[in-house]
């Protein structure tokens, strides 16, 4: 196991890492004010696309943690960057199967947002919808069926929550992927674009980065995919027995929150 050192950035996953659902992780006040102390740079990059920005300060703040807008980086807003870069916001119509933070970062940036059963989309996106309902689900088959593109904010299977493992946007993409016959193209981890576009919002290096993460097959296999070190912690989905079989790995392993603060202490910035 490689030392623990050089490290001046890090990108914070969120679910699984710093709660679970609406329950703050132990240690997670006094992990923020380390990093500040410390001087350490940190973008909070999640997977989940169903709050904006200023929900998830909100949702930090509850929990007694300050963060600024320009460090939550979400995959509904990788999606839009991801989008704009490749149509033209302004004559590209995208219908939404998604939250406010999947379609608000669209709308921001100019894309036209379509209604239930229109179907002339370019572009479907699929984010987590905790009020996902048949209509939603046919609309953006339809559309994918129509011809339009298919893409997802993320392809997690699961979700941690207060009430234990649930269905993730993975399951809500099989879904569409079934009756369509169509497979999206997803921005999260573990592709390296949400990874990317957070290191050069931290304006760091990938040798001083570190992706922190609870799951095995998106936090560390996008570390590992963006040639970033990663560790992880064993508080969300993926446990010490998933590493066994693993093709990869992850640089560290702790139990939790209050460890990494211990291991962070340590540190001789």
């Amino acid at each position: 196991m490689q030392d623990f050192s050089n490290i001046k950035a890090l990108i914070i996953d969120m679910d699984g890492v710093l709660w679970h659902g609406d329950k703050a992780i132990a240690g997670l006040i006094e992990f923020f004010q380390l990093l500040r102390d410390k001087q350490i740079r940190f973008i909070l990059a999640t997977n989940n696309a169903s709050l904006t920005r200023e929900q998830y300060v909100t949702k930090l703040e509850k929990m007694g943690v300050t963060v600024a807008l320009d460090q939550i980086l979400t995959s509904g807003i990788a999606t839009a960057l991801y989008l704009a870069e490749h149509y033209e916001p302004t004559k590209t119509r995208v219908y939404v199967l998604g939250e406010d933070g999947a379609s608000q970062p669209l709308a921001e940036r100019g894309f036209i947002l379509t209604d239930l059963y229109d179907v002339t989309a370019d572009v479907v996106v699929v984010g987590k919808d905790s009020t996902l309902t048949w209509d939603k689900i046919a609309t953006a088959t339809l559309n994918v069926r129509n011809g339009a593109k298919f893409i997802g904010t993320n392809a997690d299977t699961t979700l941690p929550t207060e009430h234990g493992i649930t269905h993730g946007n993975g399951a809500i993409l099989a879904a569409i992927q079934t009756a369509s016959g169509v497979a999206p193209v997803c921005i999260g981890k573990p592709e390296p674009i949400i990874y990317q576009q957070a290191i050069a919002l931290l304006g760091a290096s990938l040798d001083e980065t570190v992706a922190i993460g609870d799951r095995l097959e998106t936090d560390i296999l996008g570390a590992v995919n963006t040639g970033i070190r990663s560790l992880m912690v064993l508080t969300g989905i993926s446990s010490e027995a998933d590493l066994v079989d693993s093709d990869y790995q992850p640089t560290w392993v702790l139990p939790d929150l209050q460890a990494l603060t211990a291991a962070i202490k340590e540190l001789s910035i």
